[in-house]
């Protein structure tokens, strides 16, 4: 009676694999607000928010003219949508539950299952904000935007790159963690608020010189964004930036954190929960 049901099959294992990972994920989802549909609709207002105070700082410094040809607000779009994805996918992967927490003494939860809902989660509630924003600017304020991005489906795959890198490298903030909490979550908060500035969202790499580049083409984010861009309008071509770069950052910073979890995960100790 009280015995955990155990799939015979391949098929059934993924099935139960998904199932939690799909409860987990609404749970993600509802951490920030109960009502899941507020939680969403606080995201939407934080990317409203983003928006808005570029497009004002932009129309004050007076570079909204210099900023790229085509429309201004996509122009701030892609670089805030792809920072927030960026960003908030390493928040969460990186302080998603460890082996230690207690929700690790549920029979069907694992690290995999909470690492998976977590950046599921920040996709899906991402994307639906992204929607539901260019649904609205494109019906109330200008009609017809939407047709002038060039390859939409190649600019939803910088998104997908963005929300990827940002994953991979909360991986490995969620595998050094439990070896040094303080450090590592304040060396996450710098690397999230350092992107602010380094991830390239308030101008464009074919603008910058070769001494300034330098300080930003290490930022998969940088290359992201500034792809999404050429990708979005039909007069901006980008020669500085490479999206195989970013998708190789993240696959080694992926690999790297996959070892490093699973290194932490075989020397978990329920005493790490008293240095936090």
């Amino acid at each position: 009676m009280f015995e955990a049901r155990k799939p015979r099959n391949q098929v059934g294992s993924a099935y139960m694999l998904a199932e939690t990972v799909y409860h987990a994920s609404v749970r993600s989802v509802r951490k920030s607000h109960g009502n899941a549909v507020l939680a969403i609709g606080l995201n939407i207002m934080q990317a409203v928010i983003f928006v808005t105070i570029f497009y004002f700082m932009f129309m004050i410094l007076g570079l909204k003219g210099v900023s790229m040809r085509g429309d201004f607000l996509l122009y701030i779009m892609t670089g805030v949508f792809l920072f927030l994805t960026h960003t908030k996918s390493v928040g969460a992967v990186s302080s998603a539950e460890g082996p230690t927490s207690p929700m690790m003494q549920h029979a069907p939860m694992t690290t995999a299952v909470s690492i998976l809902s977590a950046m599921l989660s920040t996709l899906y509630v991402q994307i639906l904000s992204l929607v539901v924003i260019l649904f609205v600017y494109d019906a109330l304020l200008n009609p017809g935007v939407l047709a002038e991005i060039v390859d939409p489906i190649s600019a939803l795959g910088m998104l997908l790159l963005a929300w990827f890198s940002g994953a991979a490298i909360g991986m490995v903030f969620l595998a050094a963690k439990p070896w040094a909490p303080t450090f590592v979550g304040l060396l996450s908060t710098v690397y999230q608020r350092a992107n602010m500035i380094a991830s390239g969202k308030m101008f464009v790499a074919n603008a910058l010189p070769p001494t300034m580049l330098q300080l930003f083409d290490w930022n998969p984010l940088f290359h992201a964004i500034d792809q999404c861009r050429g990708y979005t309008f039909v007069n901006y071509f980008p020669r500085n930036s490479s999206w195989e770069y970013a998708l190789w950052f993240a696959l080694v910073a992926l690999m790297i954190g996959l070892m490093g979890e699973f290194y932490t995960r075989r020397h978990a100790s329920a005493s790490w929960g008293a240095r936090r």
